[in-house]
């Protein structure tokens, strides 16, 4: 019997193409306000988000595994995410 990789063995398989450009924007005036920060950083699995010593929401896009759960559950207007360019971002592999 085989048995599956571990997440951290999956993700090795992971491909990123990072860009220059960010895919996303955060609206640091609503995420204060609505409290996006704490959310953010709970949900996401890749750890894009951090709380910066202001209060505002850091993200460190090119770590982003583009699986849309930050956009799910994040406040109305305080996010702005699309996929990235054309080239950019993840190719997932099975492995």
């Amino acid at each position: 019997m085989k048995l599956r990789a571990g997440v951290r063995d999956r993700l090795s398989t992971v491909r990123f193409v990072t860009d220059d450009e960010s895919h996303i924007e955060v609206n640091q005036e609503v995420a204060k306000a609505t409290g996006a920060a704490a959310i953010l950083v709970a949900v996401c699995p890749a750890k894009v988000y951090s709380i910066r010593p202001d209060g505002s929401v850091g993200c460190e896009f090119a770590a982003c595994l583009e699986c849309g759960t930050c956009l799910a559950v994040a406040p109305e207007g305080s996010l702005t995410w699309h996929y990235p360019r054309g080239g950019f971002g993840v190719e997932y592999r099975q492995g």
